[in-house]
């Protein structure tokens, strides 16, 4: 069993950094296993000073769709350490990677990085209940981890993309409230926007798998929780959504399904699949070889992704308490402050809601 676990971690770090490696394969079973795994991440993570590891292909993908220029890389980061600099209200991680992540995930605008950084921020400190004690030893938000509800899997699908599985019901509504159940999850997605360096460039798609939803779980998707995560993750986070895939989905799916549609860009809309019960018509938006055993695949086993995960907060848990000093400090923000009304209210969004 040890040998067994052992092998899965390192096909899992030659996954996420594969040194000289090209695009990562989507197939785990072919990845090859970089001898620096974890020391990639130590080097330019701890240093400050971002070391680029990604392989030719990678570097050009970033220059095509992300417009980043690599001889000019150090100054744009540069540019928005020092406009952070000028921010007083503004409790920024000002490191090179963490900076390079949200210039990627702007497209190296300047401007819109600056936004995107102040929003993250801003989000952060307008929502405690998801951002602050994240401890993964906590006992409740264990027990939600060990539920795996939230699983990044091994590898990458046929385009370089990450894919994370949404498990939605396997947390039993009348414990778990859905803040509970987001905390915990972030520290997971977290954890990985952190670590995975490609998910930033070629992006990713989720799965999310609805067996065994209730009336409770739906109820637990209120307008304004739906409206707080899809703008913290749509204009907060750095990232590339590429696809929302939603399986197993009950009769009343549709009614809730709105709630989270009218809150959506509408390029995102474009990206959503629902395919019901009908695996064949998930393989052909995420292969086959990407999923774990229990959805027909070959990419490990819930138990083991789980297994990971676990182990990755927990490595990382001096991080995630640490994080939780950053943020912002409205009273002293330029001009007019923010209100979380201005950020997560739901008025005029909702009134152009239409539930059949």
């Amino acid at each position: 069993m040890h040998n067994k676990y052992a092998k899965f971690h390192k096909l899992w770090f030659s996954a996420f950094f594969g040194g000289n490696s090209s695009l990562c394969l989507p197939l785990c079973c072919d990845l090859r296993v970089g001898k620096q795994a974890g020391l990639i991440l130590r080097v330019f993570k701890m240093s400050g000073e971002y070391v680029c590891k990604l392989s030719p292909e990678l570097i050009q993908r970033a220059k095509d769709e992300l417009n980043e220029d690599p001889e000019r890389r150090a100054a744009d980061i540069q540019h928005i350490r020092d406009w952070l600099k000028k921010q007083p209200h503004i409790k920024a991680r000002t490191d090179d990677w963490t900076i390079l992540r949200f210039l990627r995930g702007c497209k190296f605008s300047l401007e819109k990085t600056k936004q995107k950084i102040d929003m993250f921020y801003t989000c952060k400190s307008m929502c405690p209940e998801w951002y602050t004690n994240r401890d993964p030893q906590d006992k409740k938000l264990r027990a939600i981890l060990e539920m795996g509800e939230f699983l990044p899997l091994p590898g990458y699908d046929h385009q370089g993309r990450k894919v994370v599985l949404i498990r939605t019901a396997v947390h039993d509504p009348k414990e778990y409230s859905m803040e509970d159940v987001f905390k915990a999850t972030h520290l997971i997605s977290d954890v990985m926007i952190e670590e995975d360096e490609q998910c930033g460039i070629t992006g990713f798609s989720q799965v999310l798998d609805l067996k065994g939803v209730t009336a409770a779980h739906g109820m637990q998707m209120t307008p304004a929780l739906v409206k707080k995560a899809m703008t913290i993750w749509q204009e907060g986070y750095p990232m590339r959504p590429k696809g929302l895939n939603y399986i197993n989905t009950p009769a009343a799916f549709d009614t809730v399904f709105n709630i989270f549609k009218s809150f959506m860009k509408e390029k995102m809309k474009k990206r959503v699949h629902i395919h019901g019960s009908d695996l064949e018509s998930l393989y052909k938006q995420v292969p086959k070889e990407c999923l774990p055993v229990e959805y027909g695949g070959t990419n490990g086993t819930i138990e083991e992704i789980k297994d990971y995960w676990l182990k990755r907060v927990d490595a990382r848990r001096d991080w995630l308490l640490e994080d939780e000093k950053y943020g912002v400090d409205e009273s002293k923000r330029p001009g007019k402050p923010k209100t979380t009304a201005d950020l997560f209210g739901i008025e005029g969004s909702f009134r152009k809601l239409n539930i059949d």
